[in-house]
């Protein structure tokens, strides 16, 4: 496989996950968007971080997956142990996966049933750090 290029950003707005816990969803995370370093914005019955909200509500979304990048595969081991103590479950140790060459990856069950993933497509330059959007 010669050189390849990700595009991030240019797709999804916002993810929302209605959950029945909210609590334990939220301990959940704040725990693991820290070890990403994602800042995370809680309101009385919601969280909101970079394009993902969390909030509290009835019917719930059901089962999602979602994956999140990592700077590094020792940040793929550190997302999963962390959500391991934050009341995920495992649904996939760290390592490196087939899907192409260098994509390591973990995967997590959120408290609310959801498949985390988190990954780190090997060593790459990204153009930018995060796309900044202002109002004007």
């Amino acid at each position: 496989m010669d050189r390849m290029q990700f595009h991030r950003g240019r797709l999804i707005d916002h993810i929302q996950l209605v959950v029945s816990d909210y609590e334990a969803n939220r301990r959940f995370y704040e725990a693991v968007l820290g070890v990403l370093g994602v800042p995370v914005v809680l309101g009385e019955e919601f969280l909101d971080a970079d394009d993902l909200v969390v909030s509290r509500g009835s019917p719930t979304t059901g089962r999602c997956h979602i994956a999140f990048q990592a700077k590094d595969p020792a940040t793929v081991d550190a997302f999963h142990a962390t959500g391991l103590k934050a009341g995920g479950r495992d649904n996939g140790a760290p390592g490196l996966r087939d899907y192409h060459p260098n994509y390591y990856a973990a995967f997590l069950l959120d408290p609310a049933g959801n498949n985390i993933e988190v990954v780190n497509h090997g060593p790459a330059r990204r153009s930018a750090e995060s796309v900044v959007i202002e109002a004007a």
